[in-house]
Parts: structure tokens; C-alpha cells; sequence
């Protein structure tokens, strides 16, 4: 436990500033997250990015994030990310022809998967923050609370296991507990910077589901570890693992919210 919070000290003395300078200090630091989180992710399969298919992830996930026109300045305006993400698809899906079918749509699969997830869910992360910063605290109080609520709630009170097969120590009753923090830590912050598009009741409302997906997220990233028998994706942060240890919620909740209207 020292050495978590010693680790998110220094964490967040280093990302606290940056995110609220913004701009393109903000935007190469999650750019470098976004690179990290795939490199976890093949690392975790057993893969090397050094080669054609690991340059062509990292390039789909930097673009997916800030977009094509700041990473090309050269590409035509109909060039938009989700025409060069399908040019990526093209490619990726052309391996098996070169490769005399050892490189397998199955395989394809993957990077075209993880490259969305993290680049989507990063791309979201800037959007939020564009959109001012009492909307990028509150996804942060959201997710922070549901952490820290299903930890304590779950040590105090968890006898029903929610994802034994997953996560043998989350408990029904943390989850709970993780939902009623961030309520309560919402109406509180809501009451002081209410959000634009919506009133403090659906709000709040809005808070229990992205409590809950938030826990989704963070079970999608302890089925993947489960499965490549991992025991964290990685270990950049020293007591918590990797970036996508501690992003993982994240990249679930901010799509959400953008989806949802909240920025």
C-alpha cells in the first residue's frame, strides 16, 4: 500500500499539471499512454511490436487519438479518422495474403481490436478534457470513488463474490458500495460544477452507470491478464502495473460519457 500511493503521488504531481495546462504537452503524454497500453497488450499475448504489424497498431492508435490531420498534415480533408482507421483495417487484412496464410484473420483480429480500445478510449480522454476541466474531474471522482468505495466496502462487508472466475476478491457488496461512493461524491461535486447538458438528478442517474462500467472495465482488463495469465498488464507504476491497470476503467467510461452527451 506504501508503495501504491507513493507511485500515484508522483503520478498525479506529473499529470495533474499537464492536464490542466492542455494542448500539446497534454496531447503527447496520452499519445505516449496510448503507445504503452498497446505495447502491454501485445507484450501480454507474447508479441513483438517490431514489426509491420506492430508499427501499423501504434500508428492506427496515434492517429485514432489526435487524428489524422495532426498526424499528417499532408492528407486531404476527406482523410478523417475513421476513413484511415478502415485503411488501416484494409491493410492489416491483407498480412494473410503476403504471409501465405500463417498470419491469420484471427490474428488480424487483434490489433484492429486493441488499437479501437485504446485508441478510443484515449481519443475521449482529450475530448473530455477540451470540453473543460470540471468534466474530465468528474469522470476521474467517478471512477477514483468507485475504486476506492468497492475496495473499502468490500474489505468491510464482501461475502458474495461478483467475478470469481475473474476476480476472486471483488465482492457484490463492494460493487455496491463502489456505486453509492461515486454518487456521493458526484452530488457533491455537481452541486459546485454542475455539467452543461444535463440537471444534478439524471446526472446522478448517469453516475450509477458509469460506476458500473467503470467496474466492467476494469473486470475486461482482469479477464485479459486471466487469460494471458498475467499479473498485471504491466510495470511502468510500480504497485499498481501497468498503464492500463490504472486506465482501464477510464477507457471504458470516457466513450460513455461522449456517447451519452455529457461533453
Amino acid at each position: 500500500m506504501k508503495q501504491r500511493v507513493i507511485t500515484a503521488v508522483i503520478a498525479l504531481a506529473f499529470f495533474i499539471p499537464l492536464m490542466i495546462m492542455g494542448g500539446i504537452p497534454f496531447q503527447l503524454v496520452v499519445v505516449a499512454m496510448g503507445v504503452i497500453g498497446i505495447y502491454e497488450l501485445f507484450n501480454m499475448k507474447g508479441l513483438e511490436l517490431k514489426c509491420i504489424e506492430g508499427a501499423l497498431t501504434l500508428l492506427a492508435t496515434a492517429v485514432m487519438i489526435l487524428g489524422p490531420g495532426q498526424i499528417f498534415g499532408i492528407f486531404p480533408t476527406t482523410m478523417d479518422t475513421n476513413s484511415f482507421f478502415y485503411l488501416f483495417v484494409m491493410i492489416i487484412l491483407m498480412l494473410p495474403v503476403f504471409s501465405k496464410n500463417e498470419y491469420t484473420i484471427e490474428d488480424a483480429a487483434f490489433p484492429v481490436m486493441i488499437s479501437l480500445y485504446v485508441g478510443m478510449g484515449f481519443k475521449n480522454l482529450l475530448v473530455a478534457r477540451d470540453a473543460g476541466m470540471p468534466v474530465i474531474i468528474y469522470a476521474l471522482f467517478v471512477v477514483w470513488a468507485t475504486d476506492i468505495g468497492a475496495y473499502f466496502f468490500g474489505r468491510k462487508f464482501g461475502t458474495k463474490k461478483f467475478a470469481p472466475h475473474i476476480s476472486p476478491n471483488k465482492t457484490i457488496e463492494g460493487a455496491l458500495g463502489g456505486i453509492l461512493s461515486a454518487v456521493v461524491v458526484s452530488l457533491f461535486y455537481l452541486m459546485f460544477f454542475p455539467m452543461p447538458n444535463y440537471s444534478l438528478t439524471t446526472m446522478l442517474v448517469l453516475t450509477i452507470i458509469f460506476s458500473v462500467i467503470s467496474q466492467l472495465g476494469d473486470l475486461v482488463q482482469s479477464a485479459y491478464k486471466r487469460y494471458y495469465n498475467v499479473k498485471d498488464s504491466g510495470k511502468i507504476l510500480p504497485g499498481h502495473g501497468g498503464i492500463l491497470d490504472r486506465f482501464d476503467s477510464l477507457l471504458f467510461v470516457f466513450p460513455l460519457m461522449h456517447m451519452l452527451g455529457v461533453f
